[in-house]
């Protein structure tokens, strides 16, 4: 008998125990919501040399230096190399910003690139746009 009468305890328990009463809450007591006071502008756009020295860090801070060099040629070409073979354009900076994420192959030989899917597509153009600036060239639009 008493294991009968035990679930349902239990039930009875847990039922009570979770707050089967409800209380209403009186938004009278907190008032209006506050105005929003501060204006918020938008962000100052970011320059063309900020862009090229936040791809300079990415660089740095990324294995590029493993096979890239920023005058001499290693594993891959040098970026300068890459600088002077492209022009530094809105579609070329788009074009190896796609290369540093998938990697590739055959423009420079057949050592593959190695991808890097961690880098954002912004950060990816970020470091193209410093690599295509080594030679001197700016941004054509």
């Amino acid at each position: 008998m008493i294991n009968r009468i035990y679930p349902f305890l239990l039930m009875a328990s847990i039922t009570w125990a979770c707050g089967s009463k409800t209380e209403k809450v009186n938004t009278e007591d907190y008032g209006e919501p506050a105005a929003q006071t501060e204006k918020v502008e938008p962000a100052a756009p970011v320059s063309e040399a900020d862009m090229i020295a936040q791809g300079a860090a990415l660089v740095a801070k990324n294995d590029c230096t493993t096979c890239h060099h920023q005058t001499d040629k290693l594993i891959g070409p040098s970026h300068k190399e890459v600088a002077e073979k492209y022009a530094f354009t809105p579609e070329n900076v788009t074009m190896l910003a796609e290369k540093i994420i998938k990697g590739g192959t055959g423009n420079w030989g057949q050592i593959p690139m190695t991808p890097h899917p961690n880098i954002s597509e912004p950060d990816a153009e970020k470091m193209a746009m410093y690599v295509l600036s080594l030679d001197g060239e700016k941004e054509s639009k």
